[in-house]
Formats: structure tokens, sequence, C-alpha cells
């Protein structure tokens, strides 16, 4: 499905029927990753939206600035295309900067926080400085140089021995995103807002979803963000990296609809 937002069109899928969980992809991935979870969570009794962020998959990749405010905006407007009031919103990596933009801008949208593989610390000086080298490859020699550099930290090893066919298709969604989409996506982290001091703000139901192998995002700074969030849960899935969702579905899948299940809609 397609819809006019902010300006331009926006990819999306729109699954079941109930309560709402928006799911939001990390960088450089797409929508497509949420696949796993296209089926079992519309079964479980909840209505599954999963956009492609502005720049990502089959959403328009306009010139920049890009921001995560931006990004949230998007979002945001939509809910309100979709006429869903709240949502529980889950957010994988860059998809969990957005996240957090959300509770910060728009608390009232949400009824619950997932946050999965994800951080919430900003940039250091060295982060951003990366950030930067990478967006001025990208546009240089083009997507193939993201695809590259991120081939081996989305996967626990275990995966990118054994699990050829699946790598090979995340290599293919990173290789097919617009150079523009992936320079403004980098450049949108790397001003992204440091969140450490905050998370006992945050005061809605909460879930962070680490994985045990997560070379991007390591288990400790899922920790940092269950700690830091009253009432936040924690699940850590085995045998998984920064693709938990894709790489352990099962175990994923029992944890996220655990909470869904919990919430009061």
């Amino acid at each position: 499905m397609n819809a006019v937002i902010n300006g331009i069109s926006m990819a999306y899928d729109d699954r079941g029927s109930g309560p709402a969980l928006l799911l939001i992809h990390g960088f450089p991935l797409c929508r497509k990753m949420w696949r796993p979870q296209f089926n079992c969570i519309p079964e479980a009794g909840f209505r599954l939206i999963a956009p492609d962020l502005r720049g990502f998959g089959e959403s328009d990749a306009p010139d920049g600035p890009y921001s995560i405010d931006l990004f949230a905006d998007d979002v945001v407007e939509l809910l309100d295309h979709l006429e869903i009031d709240r949502a529980v919103v889950g957010g994988m990596s860059m998809g969990g900067y957005v996240l957090f933009n959300l509770l910060d801008r728009y608390p009232e949208r949400l009824s619950g926080a997932c946050f999965i593989t994800t951080r919430a610390h900003a940039d250091d000086s060295a982060g951003k400085a990366q950030r930067l080298l990478l967006a001025q490859e990208v546009m240089k020699f083009g997507p193939q140089a993201i695809a590259e550099s991120f081939e081996q930290i989305l996967f626990a090893g275990e995966s990118l021995t054994e699990r050829p066919k699946l790598v090979g298709e995340v290599y293919g969604w990173m290789t097919g995103t617009d150079s523009r989409g992936l320079a403004g996506g980098l450049l949108a982290m790397r001003e992204r807002q440091d969140y450490t001091q905050f998370l006992g703000n945050f005061t809605l139901p909460a879930l962070a979803i680490a994985a045990a192998e997560d070379k991007a995002a390591p288990p400790e700074k899922v920790r940092e963000i269950a700690a830091g969030i009253p009432g936040c849960r924690l699940c850590i899935i085995p045998r998984a990296g920064h693709m938990a969702n894709l790489e352990n579905p099962g175990a994923f899948n029992d944890c996220l609809i655990e909470f869904l299940k919990g919430i009061r809609f």
C-alpha cells in the first residue's frame, strides 16, 4: 500500500485487525525485514502496520536533509492517515531512535514501546565522523559501500556461515536502497539526541529486546534501556545477532506477543 505522507509517497503494509502495532525498520533496511511477523502478529489478534521510512524500501527517496524528527513526523502522519489514535510502536536499531523521538514528542500517540536491538546513546565524536564518511562514500560509490560495511555486523556468526540465503536476501535489500536515503539516514542518526538521561521519564508499558550475539547493539546497551525505564521488561534472544526477528523468529515472536497481550489498549 502507498499513501502521500508529508509530501512523499510512503509504502507500508497493513495487516490484521485489533489493537495496532507499528514496527519501524532499522538502517539500512526496509519493511521486508518484518516478514516473520506479518502472519503471527495478526493471528494473535493485533493489527500490524509496517512502513518503509522515507528514503528506504519502496517509499520515495527525496533529497535531504533527513532527520529523526522528520522520520517521527512521518510515522505520526501515517497513523493519522490510517485513523489510528494510539499504537504500540516497536523500533529496531535506527527505528528505535525514531521510537525515542516519538516518546519524547508524541507520547499521547503511543500505548506501549518496544525497543529492538537498539540503544539510547547518541553517537560519540568517532561515531559521528564514521557516519559522515559513510554518507560521503555512499553518494560517491553507491549503496554497495553500505552493504559491504553492514553485512558482517547485522548477523550472528552462525547465521553468516549457515544461512547464506537469508544473508544474501538482506544484502539485496541494502543494495536496492536509494543512495540519497542511505546518506540521509546516516546523517539523521549522526545528529540524533541522547536519551540516556531521560529514560526514567518514560512511563508507558515498555519492552526491550536484545540479541545474545548482537555486534551493533550489544546486549548491555539494551539492558541499559530496560534498567532505565520504569517497569520495562527485557528479553534476550538466543542464537541471534542484530537481525534477531529474522534469525530467531520463534523466540522473538513469543516475547513480543506476550508483551502485547499484557497491554491495556
